[in-house]
């Protein structure tokens, strides 16, 4: 079958360090051009805007939305509207009214639309969801602390509005709990700590709760230094869980379940092995829950001002 032509609209980290290498390794996508404001990549046509490669690479096939979130919206909308399916990177959107538009567009146009949620692609996601359905749950908590100079340098979008501040790394830990808890969950309580100087938090103390009442608290920090943790610790009546490293390590009590080499960095191979597929089904994904919970954090949240963040 021929391979999907595909652009790259955004040349930043995490189109440097997952999509463009994830892409080459997969026979059924070939890079055909990129859009970018600043970077470039050798061996494809460049261009400055998502308008360009669309006018000057129109037999491209398909198009992956890397940009910061704040313009997610127009230029997915756009290449929709121009006959492309669209791989979309997390966080989809600053509206949920917008995701929804995005999905219709969608299905008028017989695209598909992959709003993707990579950390559910972890290793030790899928296994911790299947035993969640056999087991039950007495609690949750997550700890998800990482340094914004290591992850986002630079990056000033992040701390703008609609940047999403720490939840940007939080949607993720928030894509994994709404993918292996079983029952809904919502915001109890929020406190989001926003530096004087920026409008999105630098860091958040969550609690939610289930519809059966079970609790699930959630600490995210933009300011640790250190080893980076992305922990999530299951209380079960049969025993502990724990996903570590983003997901990609599962413990069952004292035992690791046991991963496959290199498991730990599978997740943008798996993201267009399922977008593949998706084009092939001619179907769409789109979930909204994590960004859901994100707009009723903010709704529900105290916002406690601190230091001013300097990069």
């Amino acid at each position: 079958m021929k391979p999907t032509r595909i652009g790259i609209v955004g040349i930043g980290k995490i189109a440097r360090d997952q999509h463009i290498p994830a892409i080459v390794g997969n026979d059924a996508f070939t890079l055909a051009a990129v859009a970018s404001r600043h970077g470039t990549v050798d061996g494809v046509p460049n261009f400055p805007t998502i308008e360009a490669m669309l006018e000057g690479c129109g037999d491209i096939d398909a198009v992956a939305i890397c940009t910061p979130p704040q313009v997610h919206y127009a230029a997915t909308k756009l290449a929709l509207e121009s006959g492309k399916h669209v791989l979309l990177e997390k966080p989809p959107c600053t509206s949920l009214l917008q995701l929804d538009n995005l999905a219709r567009l969608a299905a008028q146009a017989k695209r598909t639309l992959y709003q993707t949620w990579h950390s559910r692609h972890a290793h030790g996601v899928a296994p911790a969801r299947q035993l969640l359905r056999q087991r039950k749950l007495r609690g949750i908590q997550v700890i998800w602390k990482e340094n914004v100079r290591q992850w986002h340098p630079g990056q000033t979008w992040i701390w703008q509005a609609g940047g999403f501040g720490v939840l940007d790394p939080g949607i993720n830990a928030l894509s994994i709990l709404t993918e292996i808890v079983a029952e809904p969950f919502y915001p109890r309580a929020a406190r989001l700590f926003v530096p004087s100087n920026c409008d999105a938090p630098i860091a958040a103390d969550l609690e939610f709760v289930t519809d059966s009442g079970v609790e699930i608290s959630a600490a995210f920090d933009f300011r640790h230094t250190g080893v980076q943790t992305w922990d999530i610790d299951i209380d079960t009546e049969e025993g502990a869980m724990k996903l570590s490293a983003g997901g990609g390590i599962l413990t069952i009590g004292d035992d690791e379940v046991p991963r496959d080499p290199g498991a730990l960095n599978n997740e943008y191979q798996a993201i267009y092995r399922d977008f593949a597929g998706l084009i092939a089904r001619g179907a769409s994904e789109v979930d909204a829950r994590p960004l859901k919970l994100v707009a009723d954090i903010f709704l529900n949240a105290k916002h406690i001002t601190v230091e001013p963040f300097e990069d």
